[in-house]
């Protein structure tokens, strides 16, 4: 501890650094890495014939090796210690005869200009740019003027650095307005013996003739030994990547000393342009018994499954975690905008990368494991993309779901783990009676598909107007609130023949998208208005009626819904349900509330309390939506077991001979598990 200074001042002075040296004696002191973790970076600046200058020598036996190794001979090591340099003389002297060590300021050099070919710096910058004061930051600027002075044209200044923000910033800043090319180098550590939990890089900074006016800046970053260099486009975006590089360090670091209590998530970035290739969740179970061969293991999620509860939240990957049986699982999601090769390729591409996330007392050369749902990886394609002024960037895709089914999705990239909706794929029939490759898509939509929760707990809730045998034939008037693919109006149009479905969307871009990939239609039962939901709402309480008619001798609906969004009345947007209550009976109002601020929330509910005397509740299990059944008279109160058997009635009416039916829909369930609020 003797050896540390007063204040990080101390770095810069020829004192500190002759007590440091007298004290240590000869033992070299190597900062940031010796020189098998350098040497490959090195290899690729520093050619044989090259003069290289070294600031800031001390006694690493770097210059040393790099001769003895033959990397070059024609070295001039400076430090501004006299103790050091006379230690260095006496060690190397006869043994290296063409390498020398002087006593030397670098931030005044005595070298003539364009001197050498490599100046090398390990270190040295950081010790001396130990702050952001004005007097720290001119010192660093005379210490840059006299590397550019000395270095030739096509010169490379090479610094070995833990890449503190500050640190790398001035350097990146400095060269880069001086129109060098500037290149970031993170070295590989050392899994054996690491000195630093943090990554050590390295800067390489080459010399071009300045050019007059705004020159493009070139910066790259290299975060692997051999991977290609990458640009990017501003030096706050390369610290930024540096940043990256060094949590993710510290996060393996901190992976293979403990276990995690909580679920720890990280992306792996594609090498060419930087985009998230995979998405990786580290999930610990403390549970599972630790054998021999249950310490580790790697889970590939299947493309278009990064959605399902299993595999998209924390307790589903908890569960997977457990039921797999390893101590430590990570789950890897594949991301839509990359292409892979299959398992093999992802296996051979992340086996490296994800041992650097193994768990403590993983045994030595232990072979881990790469799972999968029936070991493949999925199929994903993207069908349309495109951006919506009010929606943003989405993508129509079609994935393979469990088994043999395909589905069609719209994904809001904002948002890119949820599905905003949903549409089941009917094969193709062929003319030549032949089956179809497995890699065809299917094209047509089955309409009889309702992909949420909450769309079947809708149909359900239809029940609950007029008598205890609700018919699909009765006469009904439906309005669902938000567009999406449109598979809940589709549905309530082909199975109840009399229901009037009309549609708001605030976004024009949807019914375009509905119509062209999800097979949605408009015609006399069916009518999509583009509009905000609460003022399409608010515009039929003020007329206080329904703004579409039914054919015959009703005035008004018999019955009517508002689906899928969150209403939040305001100010701005003052509550209309109270208008509507006195016109429309008997009515439902069907809710799918996704709220997780428990305030917000309880919020939400006093104001429908307020308007509806009676609300039914039903949690989805696994998932934050509660679907609210909201009327507008007390009198209509049902005790749970009554309706799930209006609820089943219901769905045997809908269930007719020759019309597709889904067996994974029992309206009952929706309704026999509702609380009253």
């Amino acid at each position: 501890m003797e050896l540390l200074p007063r204040s990080p001042g101390d770095f810069g002075s020829a004192r500190y650094w002759d007590r440091f040296f007298r004290q240590r004696g000869q033992r070299p002191f190597e900062w940031y890495g010796a020189f098998p973790e350098l040497c490959p970076v090195l290899h690729k600046y520093v050619r044989p014939r090259d003069k290289v200058l070294v600031v800031g020598c001390g006694n690493s036996e770097l210059s040393e090796q790099m001769y003895d190794m033959g990397m070059c001979e024609d070295i001039v090591n400076i430090d501004v210690s006299d103790t050091v340099i006379h230690q260095m003389q006496e060690r190397s002297g006869s043994r290296r005869p063409k390498m020398s060590y002087v006593l030397m300021d670098m931030l005044q050099m005595d070298f003539p200009d364009a001197q050498f070919q490599v100046v090398l710096d390990k270190g040295t910058l950081d010790a001396i740019l130990t702050d952001e004061e004005e007097a720290t930051l001119a010192k660093v600027d005379k210490m840059f003027a006299e590397i550019s002075r000395v270095l030739q044209v096509g010169g490379r200044y090479l610094c070995v650095s833990l890449a503190q923000a500050h640190v790398l910033k001035k350097a990146v800043e400095y060269f880069s307005q001086e129109g060098w090319v500037v290149r970031v180098h993170q070295l590989a550590s050392s899994r054996d013996k690491q000195q630093f939990v943090l990554p050590v890089f390295v800067y390489v900074m080459t010399k071009f003739r300045k050019i007059p006016g705004s020159a493009p800046q070139i910066l790259e970053i290299c975060p692997e030994e051999q991977g290609k260099p990458m640009r990017v486009e501003s030096a706050e975006r390369l610290v930024a990547a540096v940043k990256d590089r060094q949590h993710y360090t510290l996060l393996c670091s901190q992976l293979s000393k403990t276990p995690c209590g909580e679920q720890v998530s990280l992306d792996l970035c594609d090498k060419e342009s930087g985009k998230p290739r995979y998405t990786l969740h580290v999930v610990d179970s403390p549970s599972v018994k630790p054998s021999r061969d249950n310490h580790f293991a790697i889970f590939i999620i299947p493309q278009g499954r990064e959605t399902e509860w299993l595999f998209g939240m924390e307790e589903g990957r908890r569960q997977l975690a457990a039921s797999a049986g390893f101590r430590r699982l990570v789950t890897v999601a594949l991301h839509r905008e990359q292409h892979y090769e299959g398992m093999a390729g992802i296996q051979a591409e992340l086996s490296g990368k994800v041992m650097e996330l193994a768990p403590p007392g993983l045994p030595a050369r232990q072979q881990v494991p790469f799972l999968s749902v029936g070991g493949d990886i999925g199929v994903r394609t993207v069908q349309h993309r495109d951006t919506s002024p009010l929606s943003g960037e989405y993508v129509v895709e079609d994935v393979k779901g469990d088994g043999s089914c395909y589905f069609r999705r719209l994904i809001f990239l904002h948002n890119r783990n949820v599905v905003q909706s949903e549409a089941r794929l009917l094969k193709k029939r062929r003319k030549d009676k032949k089956k179809p490759s497995p890699a065809e898509p299917p094209a047509a939509i089955d309409k009889s598909y309702l992909c949420c929760e909450h769309h079947k707990a809708m149909v359900a809730g239809l029940c609950l107007l007029g008598g205890p045998d609700p018919l699909p034939g009765s006469p009904l008037a439906v309005l669902v609130v938000g567009l999406g693919g449109g598979s809940l109006p589709l549905f309530i149009h082909d199975y109840f023949s009399q229901a009037h479905v009309a549609v708001v969307e605030i976004d024009p871009s949807m019914l375009e998208v509905s119509t062209r990939w999800f097979g949605f239609f408009q015609g006399d039962r069916m009518r999509v208005h583009i509009s905000d939901g609460l003022d399409y709402v608010a515009k039929l309480a003020a007329e206080g009626t329904i703004s579409w008619s039914i054919p015959g001798a009703l005035s008004r609906p018999v019955g009517d819904m508002l689906g899928t969004g969150l209403l939040s009345p305001s100010a701005s947007h003052p509550c209309p349900f109270p208008a509507m209550c006195h016109e429309l009976q008997p009515w439902v109002f069907v809710l799918n509330l996704v709220c997780r601020d428990a305030r917000l929330k309880e919020s939400v509910l006093a104001t429908l309390r307020e308007v509806f005397p009676l609300l039914y509740a039903r949690r989805i299990e696994g998932e934050v939506n509660e679907i609210l059944f909201c009327q507008p008279s007390p009198e209509g109160q049902r005790d749970p077991t009554e309706l799930g058997a209006r609820a089943q009635a219901l769905e045997g009416a809908l269930r007719q001979p020759g019309r597709p039916w889904d067996s994974s829909y029992v309206l009952a369930d929706m309704l026999q598990a509702v609380k009253i609020l």
